[in-house]
C-alpha cells in the first residue's frame, strides 16, 4: 500500500506547516486557547483559505472533494503544531456526516458555511455514565406538531461552545431508533457550559429542555442515526490517529534535540548509551503509531463493516499506547525542565493524554476488537 503524498498534497502540507512555524508557535497556540473560545478566529479563517476546512466537502458546495490521505496530510501538520481549532470535529466529522448522510437541503444549508469558515458545526453524542457507547442514548425525540421534541443532556461536546450548530443524537421514540438531529444553538431551551479540557482545548455540556425543531432537523433521510454516527466517529478517530502522529513526531525531535544540547557529568545527555537505547524505543513506537494512523486512513474507504471498525480500532488502541510511552519518556528524559511552562514537552504530552480518552480510550477499543473475529495479529495488538 503506497502511503506518499501527491504533489498537491504535500504542497497542501507544506503550507500549513510554514504557516504553523512562522504565524502559530506554541506561544500563540496558548495565548489562543485561552481565548474565550478556545482557538484562534484568524487562524480559522487562514484554514478556509487554504481550502482546509472543505477537504470533506464536495465541490457542488464550495469543498475540494478530498479523501482520508488528503485529511491525514493535514491532520499530521496539525498534530505537530498543537493547533487547537475544531478542525476534526468541525471540518472532518460534522461536513463528513452531512457530506455522506445529509439531505439536499441540510448540504446546502450547513457545508458551504463550513468550507467557508463561517459556521462551525459540531456533534452532541456523548451522556454521562454512558462512556463510549452512544447506540441507546438517554435523550429522547418525541413526534410533536409535526416537529420533534428533545430533551437530555450532552457532555464532552468537543468545541461546542463555538459551534452555531449541534447535531445531536436522540432516542427517535416514534421510529424506536437513535436518530440524529441538526439542532441550531440559538433555538429555545438549549442551554451550554463550557470548560477547559486537560490539553486547553474546550469542551462543552449541553442541556436540551423542550427544544422545539422541524421534522427537516432530521439529519438524513433515515431515521436510523446509529451507521451514520458511526461513520462521523470512524472519520474522527482516522483523524484523531494522524494528528496524534504528528505530535508524536514533534515531540522526539524535541527530545532529540534537548539530548544533543544538554550537558551533565561534563557531556551532553546523548552520548549516554542508555538514554540512546531509550531514543530508539520511542521512535519504534513512533513509527508504529505512524503505520497504524496510515491503516486508519485508509479504512475509511473499506467496504466491509466489520473490518473497518477493526481496522479503525486497531489503530486507535496502537496509537494511544504509543502517545503514552512517548509522551512520559520526552517528559522523564527532560528531567525537571520537562513539567515546566518553558518548554513545550508539557502542552504535547498532555495534548496526546487527553487525545487517547477522546473517540474512545485503549480499552474501549480493546473491548471492540475483542468482540469482533479477528486474527492471530489482532489478538496480539489486543494482549
Amino acid at each position: 500500500m503506497d502511503f506518499s503524498y501527491s504533489e498537491e498534497q504535500r504542497q497542501l502540507a507544506d503550507s500549513l506547516r510554514r504557516f504553523t512555524e512562522e504565524r502559530y508557535p506554541i506561544d500563540a497556540r496558548r495565548k489562543a486557547v485561552r481565548e474565550p473560545e478556545g482557538f484562534s478566529r484568524d487562524a480559522w479563517r487562514v484554514y478556509a483559505e487554504f481550502g482546509l476546512l472543505g477537504l470533506n466537502i464536495s465541490s457542488d458546495h464550495g469543498g475540494f472533494d478530498g479523501n482520508a490521505t488528503d485529511t491525514f496530510a493535514v491532520q499530521f501538520e496539525a498534530g505537530r503544531a498543537l493547533l487547537p481549532e475544531p478542525l476534526i470535529p468541525c471540518a472532518v466529522m460534522a461536513a463528513g456526516l452531512i457530506q455522506r448522510f445529509g439531505t439536499a437541503a441540510q448540504r446546502q444549508a450547513c457545508l458551504p458555511a463550513i468550507a467557508e469558515g463561517r459556521e462551525i458545526v459540531t456533534l452532541a453524542y456523548q451522556e454521562a455514565g454512558a462512556r463510549y457507547d452512544f447506540a441507546r442514548p438517554v435523550t429522547v425525540a418525541c413526534v410533536e406538531n409535526g416537529g420533534f421534541v428533545l430533551d437530555g443532556r450532552k457532555v464532552h461536546v468537543w468545541h461546542g461552545e463555538a459551534a452555531q450548530s449541534l447535531i445531536v443524537s436522540a432516542w427517535n421514540t416514534s421510529a424506536q431508533v437513535m436518530s440524529l438531529f441538526v439542532v441550531p444553538v440559538s433555538a429555545a431551551g438549549v442551554a451550554i457550559r463550557a470548560y477547559p479540557t486537560l490539553d486547553g482545548e474546550r469542551a462543552a455540556e449541553v442541556t436540551l429542555q423542550a427544544v422545539h425543531v422541524p421534522h427537516s432537523a432530521l439529519l438524513g433521510d433515515d431515521p436510523r442515526g446509529e451507521p451514520m454516527l458511526e461513520a462521523a466517529l470512524e472519520l474522527g478517530i482516522a483523524a484523531l490517529c494522524a494528528s496524534n502522529a504528528g505530535a508524536m513526531e514533534r515531540l522526539i525531535d524535541m527530545t532529540a534535540d534537548y539530548l544533543r544540547t544538554r550537558k551533565q557529568f561534563g557531556q551532553v545527555l546523548g552520548r549516554f548509551q542508555a538514554l540512546r537505547h531509550r531514543m530508539a524505543d520511542m521512535l519504534v513506537q513512533k513509527e508504529l503509531a505512524l503505520s497504524m494512523a496510515h491503516l486508519a486512513a485508509s479504512a475509511i474507504d473499506e467496504t466491509d463493516a466489520g473490518e473497518r471498525r477493526r481496522m479503525i480500532s486497531a489503530a486507535k488502541l496502537i496509537v494511544s499506547r504509543a502517545a503514552r510511552f512517548i509522551g512520559e519518556q520526552a517528559v522523564q528524559l527532560h528531567g525537571g525542565m520537562g513539567v515546566t511552562a518553558e518548554l513545550a514537552v508539557g502542552d504535547y504530552f498532555k495534548y496526546l493524554t487527553a487525545s487517547s480518552l477522546r473517540l474512545g480510550d485503549a480499552d474501549f477499543h480493546a473491548d471492540v476488537l475483542a468482540n469482533l473475529p479477528v486474527d492471530a495479529g489482532t489478538r496480539a495488538i489486543i494482549a
